[in-house]
């Protein structure tokens, strides 16, 4: 991965912050995004520290608008010239039940979870197909995949992503570019700090490792889809919950 550029939304913290150091461990130069700039500045110190030269550009960018994504994937190839791996991580959590569910909310899910990722997906299609080869991979969750009672909003986004993840799969193919989907369970992250207890606990003792996960148990299996040692794998989900979902 020597040498490859990475992109990574909602690179502030959590997953995305995981993601980022991971892939610049792996060699590659990375480009944050995300909305908190002290956040980034953060996550960009830790991919510098963990390995020499290590480049890391911080964007403060809101990724559910399609002209500041844009935006900033032009800075990015301005920069550096080109763009290798995209990384569609940013995302959101609402609960509630249908019936007492707000429009509002359900835009802003819609807006940050899903059509993030199509403007990601869109802006570095063109240089990769022009580039003739690159990787994107979805931060989806195993609540895209089974659902669960409180979440319909938040499972439909996750859902659409991973309908996005084979289609453009199909689409992209043709020139080399691979798209994949990662779904976590349970990773211990601030936006399932505020889950119930006893909702947690329901999880906790349904995992077959008895654990929840951390941001780091899922950062290496970005790393290896986005990858060379990935370089046949496309439209595929990787499920990363500790065997929750069996």
């Amino acid at each position: 991965m020597t040498g490859k550029i990475a992109v990574v939304t909602g690179a502030s913290r959590g997953i995305g912050r995981a993601i980022a150091v991971d892939l610049a461990r792996a060699g590659a130069d990375v480009a944050l995004f995300g909305r908190d700039e002290a956040a980034l500045a953060e996550t960009a110190a830790a991919c510098r520290a963990i390995r020499a030269g290590a480049r890391a550009a911080t964007h403060v960018v809101d990724v559910s608008d399609e002209a500041a994504v844009n935006t900033a994937i032009a800075e990015v190839l301005a920069g550096v010239g080109r763009i290798d791996i995209a990384i569609a991580n940013a995302g959101q959590s609402k609960d509630g039940l249908i019936l007492r569910f707000r429009a509002a909310e359900l835009d802003r899910l819609i807006d940050v979870n899903l059509k993030s990722a199509f403007y990601l997906s869109a802006a570095v299609a063109k240089p990769m197909m022009k580039q003739r080869g690159g990787a994107i991979v979805f931060v989806s969750s195993i609540v895209g995949l089974a659902g669960n009672a409180g979440q319909s909003a938040y499972a439909a986004t996750k859902a659409g992503l991973l309908g996005l993840t084979k289609s453009l799969a199909k689409e992209l193919g043709s020139r080399n570019i691979r798209v994949n989907a990662v779904a976590p369970g349970l990773i211990e992250t601030a936006m399932t700090s505020e889950m119930p207890g006893q909702a947690r606990e329901h999880y906790l003792n349904t995992i077959a490792l008895g654990r929840a996960g951390s941001p780091e148990d899922v950062a290496p299996v970005v790393t290896f889809l986005a990858s060379d040692a990935a370089r046949y794998v496309t439209g595929q989900t990787v499920v990363v919950d500790g065997g929750f979902l069996m």
